[in-house]
């Protein structure tokens, strides 16, 4: 059937109580994607919004502990310093003498060691009951080793212990917890800028247009609420009176300001601009997009990638390779130079060597940081594995409806009569359409909107079953519909509207007229209008050698002219929702990594099946949930800025870990003694200087990242 036929059928009248067309008269539009395609104002989690503060509260709690800690250790150290004789000789002097001075570094450091070492001693427990060695382990191994080597110095005569090599060990390992989370603590900032958006109060409207301020925790789904001028909106809800323009870039990341008007979605947590606006609630707490966003962060933040499970494993292999490494200098030294306190120097100094504290701080610095600057450009990542996976894409699979158009109606083109102005025809078709809530109606009230058109006022509207509808404007009657109509006012269209109807039948859009009983004023090509920007985005894509190809349910006419306008040459149309994820396992087959991206139901399985899901944002929550990676902005061109991202982070990921194990490659045959016919020792002391240094080193590598601009 000719899609221009499609407005003919529908009945007009009936819009009201049928809103949707009958999907089999609609090639043009994926309905079966799009019940509910809405901007994504509920994603719905099992986590609460509250559950974000605890998180944030622990992270904080955590780095109080280590700062503490630190500032206590690092003041008890002192004592032990001063009253060490190595230090002593190191400076040249002696500090005062009076009875039990002796004893000073020794009770000081056991402190110390309870004080300080007790957090890491603690976080080890669980390692050691799962039978999986790590950092901790490592760590307290390290500490342990040297205290008790110290303890035994000290009643046995085994020389000078190593007291104030323990306690700095302690205070930089305390200095680099505390930096570590101050930093995670900072790389989630993202979340803690979010919540601060909410305001904490609203202006309910009661008994008429009466407000009382209230918790906004006390707004109910269907309570009014007034914002004023620059407030911040406080639950997601649609404006019923008032219009102004909404700043929601800090949650679509959409630079420009959103006219609100009557019936306009506002999002909780957006600013308000000079107008004042009354709305009605749809979805407060965690039902609020900004809640879904928080949490789609923190999942993201709390995932591992399949780079820090590398990173634990290198942790977990380091202890029995320190292990290894201390038996092997214990046996070398002793048949060298035989049994003495320098073989127990150099086994001690290996253990400590070979704290990971670096490597432990390589990655989750750079999947926070990562995290954050996603979510500043729009880009939830819901899984590490999924950001790290799409650096290899070969392919890049779009859907076509809702994700490449914006799965909605449009008017797309128009022709007019020589004589009739095309702005004038729009206002007039507009002014018919009026009192209809068809979608081709809405379609052409939007874009005469979009014009600014004035709409003249009308008479006597009625709708016409099956043709499309009718009314009465300064004492003549006007028509819109599609051929049916024609062929009740005995009318053919003009050569040019003849002609423009053709180009617009073979691109599969939907064609409608403007007419009076007399001539044909006007031809509107009506289609699901594409994003307009897909076409970059699809540009981009093969710029950086990835493969584009299209999956829809639409007919073949209705697809190859979308992806003809798009410059896509793969397209896979007609296809069935449940077949979908098969087109993706065939190309998966074939060798390609690949990349899908959709907004409906019906490209959950795709998502699900691809290496790398993306949803876009205002699609429907079984895809969001469906994906690894969520488009706020549902912009195509978004998706080339996650190819960015991920290069981006894998490289710092890797810059790190080279520097963190490095340093252990490094620093552990220095510790075992290598160079010590050339005079090179590496005490614990130096070896926990080095190990700071490499912390520091790869704390500041992964801050790097957050300079990186993101293409496109």
């Amino acid at each position: 059937m000719n899609t221009t036929d499609q407005h003919n059928m529908h009945d007009h009248s009936k819009h009201s109580s049928e809103p949707e067309m009958d999907h089999s008269q609609h090639t043009g539009m994926e309905h079966s994607a799009h019940q509910g395609h809405v901007m994504h104002a509920k994603m719905e989690d099992r986590s609460a919004h509250a559950s974000h503060a605890g998180h944030g509260t622990d992270h904080t709690g955590h780095e109080g502990m280590f700062r503490i800690r630190f500032w206590w250790s690092l003041l008890l150290s002192i004592p032990v310093l001063l009253y060490s004789e190595m230090i002593q000789m190191w400076l040249g002097f002696n500090p005062p003498s009076f009875p039990l001075s002796e004893w000073i570094p020794f009770v000081f450091s056991v402190v110390i060691f309870i004080y300080g070492g007790l957090p890491f001693l603690n976080m080890a427990v669980p390692e050691l009951k799962d039978r999986k060695p790590g950092m901790m382990t490592l760590i307290s191994l390290a500490i342990s080793v040297a205290f008790a080597y110290s303890v035994a110095a000290e009643f046995i005569n085994l020389g000078e212990g190593f007291f104030w090599e323990l306690v700095t060990l302690i205070d930089i390992m305390l200095l680099g917890h505390w930096l570590e989370m101050r930093s995670v603590r900072q790389a989630s900032g993202a979340l803690n800028e979010l919540a601060k958006l909410m305001p904490d109060t609203a202006e309910r409207i009661h008994h008429g247009d009466m407000t009382e301020t209230v918790p906004v925790s006390a707004l109910k789904r269907g309570d009014l609420f007034l914002v004023r001028p620059g407030a911040s909106v406080p639950a997601d809800g649609e404006v019923i009176d008032g219009h102004s323009n909404v700043n929601e870039a800090m949650i679509t990341g959409e630079s420009k300001p959103v006219h609100k008007m009557n019936g306009a979605k506002v999002i909780a947590g957006t600013l308000n601009g000079d107008g004042s606006l009354r709305v009605r609630v749809t979805a407060t707490g965690n039902e609020t997009a900004l809640a879904g966003i928080m949490r789609l962060v923190e999942q993201a933040q709390q995932s591992k990638s399949k780079t820090q499970v590398l990173a634990d494993k290198a942790a977990g292999w380091l202890f029995y390779i320190a292990l290894a490494a201390a038996l092997v200098t214990g046996i070398a030294w002793t048949i060298a130079d035989a049994f003495n306190l320098e073989v127990l120097t150099r086994v001690v100094t290996v253990l400590v060597i070979a704290c990971p504290h670096a490597l432990g701080l390589a990655i989750p610095l750079v999947v926070a940081i990562t995290t954050a600057l996603g979510a500043k450009n729009g880009i939830l990542v819901r899984d590490r594995l999924a950001l790290e996976a799409a650096r290899e894409i070969d392919v890049v699979i779009f859907d076509k409806t809702g994700t490449l158009t914006q799965g909605q109606f449009g008017v797309v083109d128009m022709a007019t009569a020589d004589d009739w102005d095309s702005d004038r025809a729009l206002a007039l078709a507009s002014a018919v359409e009026s009192d209809s809530e068809h979608l081709i109606a809405t379609a052409i009230r939007r874009f005469a909107r979009d014009r600014k058109l004035v709409i003249p006022p009308i008479s006597r509207f009625s709708a016409l079953k099956g043709r499309g509808v009718q009314a009465d404007f300064d004492n003549q009657t006007y028509y819109v519909g599609g051929p049916r109509l024609l062929e009740m006012l005995s009318l053919t269209p003009t050569s040019n509207l003849a002609s423009f109807t053709d180009s617009a039948s073979n691109n599969s859009q939907t064609v409608v007229y403007l007419a009076t009983n007399e001539e044909i004023i006007a031809a509107i090509s009506i289609a699901d209008v594409i994003r307009p920007e897909s076409k970059q985005a699809i540009a981009e894509l093969h710029k950086l050698g990835i493969e584009v190809a299209m999956l829809t349910g639409d007919s073949q006419a209705v697809a190859k002219a979308v992806a003809s306008q798009l410059g896509i040459k793969r397209v896979f149309a007609e296809v069935l929702p449940e077949h979908k994820d098969q087109k993706v396992s065939e190309l998966q087959k074939a060798g390609k990594r690949v990349a899908m991206v959709g907004d409906g139901v019906n490209d959950a399985p795709a998502l699900t099946r691809a290496d790398v899901g993306i949803a876009i944002g205002g699609g429907t929550d079984v895809a969001i949930e469906s994906a690894g990676i969520v488009l706020v902005n549902s912009n195509p061109l978004d998706v080339v800025k996650i190819f960015d991202l991920s290069r981006a982070s894998y490289r710092k990921m890797i810059q790190n870990l080279v520097w963190a194990t490095g340093y252990n490659v490094f620093a552990l045959p220095l510790a075992a003694g290598v160079l010590a016919p050339l005079g090179i020792l590496l005490s614990p002391a130096v070896g926990a200087v080095l190990m700071s240094l490499s912390t520091i080193v790869v704390a500041v590598n992964a801050q790097l990242l957050r300079r990186h601009k993101l293409a496109a």
